[in-house]
């Protein structure tokens, strides 16, 4: 079918419509595209199809660094050109808000922020995960494909730290020379770089069991010089694998990055936000969020390794901070001593379970994608906090927590800044400030 593609989706694909007004969601399209397009599958009130020709390229397409754009997972919108691409992120912020959170369209107008962005577009990711798939009795690494069956061998990924432009071809090819000779259990591969400390670690995920730790480590270290080499053992089926173990093969046994003023120390089962550059954006539009004094309380809820944990106790008299996975405690716990605090309590539990109780004057929380439970936004209202600054990496779902914030009329937002974290993908990550309503 002939369609002409009017905008962009939240999620990787396009949108169009028929002429009798069905709603198609198109693969490889980009808005203002004429494309024809061939239809996958279809419901009764939509459609789900991919560009087979582009009749007449929008004005917004771009060509990309990527010859694997839309084939490969990591960026699919690596066509369309970055004014687009952040257009388009506000537009979808501002729709989940209007729609979900059923703001009036005056109060978005009123908090939503110009979108914050970073220099670098291609080049910024410090992590890249690779696939690993048996074909034909041999192994296969590759970047995962946008058909989730699909593994795409690459030489190099264009969204990868750009200061280690051969690491991905050399950890790919010493890992099949030695996984065709030997049974490495491989189930993925890690690689992490930072542009900032030199540090560059590889991280092989695996079940537990026999593992040829010194052959491994010394084919990895010729091949790729990293700083640290390690191996994840795993157990359990591959919808409920548990971390058992982070066993050292070689260097340090960890990823150093610098973080604004922080060094902070990252191991290989640990969350850290991808595009450092744009993480200090995040930490910025927190603090300026909260405007820590060096009398208060602090509360960091879902604090990972301690990304706002070290600013917050640097600003202020206590931060209590909470986090639920048990390697990012070990990090966070790490990462205060490294930075000499003593006036930071880590906590490791569930946010719900173990919150800290009301004596707090500031508090930040950054939970998954699936947001906040609602009890934690109860528990957030019973505080005695002024000022809260919620970091979401999901539209929706912040979208009904801030409708839930409003409903139970004790915090209201000030202002909502979407930041590109995620360049070349429909990602977006977005830091609300919330205040509370006067008495």
């Amino acid at each position: 079918m002939k369609l002409t593609i009017e905008r962009m989706a939240y999620g990787p694909d396009a949108v169009a419509r028929t002429p009798e007004g069905k709603t198609v969601f198109v693969r490889g399209g980009v808005q203002g595209d004429v494309v024809e397009a061939v239809i996958d599958s279809e419901e009764k009130s939509l459609i789900h199809a991919h560009v087979e020709h582009v009749l007449e390229p929008s004005s917004d397409r771009v060509d990309a660094p990527c010859p694997f754009v839309g084939v490969c997972g990591g960026c699919p919108w690596g066509a369309l050109a970055r004014p687009a691409q952040l257009a388009a992120k506000e537009e979808n912020l501002r729709s989940a808000l209007a729609r979900i959170g059923r703001f009036a369209a005056e109060d978005v107008d009123r908090l939503v922020r110009p979108i914050r962005t970073t220099r670098d577009a291609w080049g910024y990711r410090n992590k890249i995960e690779l696939a690993v798939r048996e074909q034909g009795g041999r192994i296969v690494l590759g970047m995962h494909g946008a058909d989730p069956a699909q593994v795409i061998k690459v030489d190099r990924c264009p969204l990868f730290e750009k200061a280690f432009p051969k690491a991905l071809k050399s950890v790919a090819g010493a890992l099949s020379y030695l996984g065709n000779s030997r049974d490495l259990s491989l189930t993925r591969v890690g690689l992490r770089a930072s542009r900032r400390t030199r540090a560059l670690e590889v991280a092989l995920w695996t079940p537990t069991g026999g593992f040829p730790r010194a052959h491994v480590a010394r084919v990895l270290e010729d091949a790729v010089h990293p700083t640290s080499i390690v191996r994840v053992l795993t157990k359990g089926e591959r919808a409920a694998r548990r971390v058992e173990k982070n066993e050292l093969l070689a260097g340090q046994g960890s990823w150093d990055e610098q973080i604004g003023c922080e060094r902070m120390r990252i191991s290989a089962p640990s969350f850290f936000q991808v595009n450092t550059a744009a993480a200090e954006i995040l930490v910025e539009l927190v603090m300026d969020a909260l405007s820590p004094r060096a009398d208060e309380v602090a509360c960091d809820l879902y604090c990972g390794a301690g990304t706002f944990t070290l600013p917050l106790a640097r600003r202020t008299a206590w931060v209590s901070a909470v986090e639920s996975y048990g390697p990012a405690v070990r990090d966070l716990r790490r990462n205060i001593d490294r930075a000499h605090l003593d006036n930071v309590e880590a906590i490791g539990g569930d946010a719900v379970r173990e919150f800290p109780g009301d004596d707090v004057d500031v508090l930040v929380v950054d939970p998954p994608r699936a947001g906040l439970a609602a009890e934690a936004v109860d528990l957030i209202g019973g505080t005695a906090a002024r000022d809260v600054a919620y970091v979401s990496c999901d539209p929706a779902t912040l979208a009904r927590d801030l409708a839930r914030f409003r409903d139970a009329g004790i915090f209201e937002p000030v202002s909502i800044t979407p930041v590109d974290l995620f360049p070349q993908t429909f990602h977006c990550e977005t830091v609300v400030h919330l205040t509370r309503r006067a008495q």
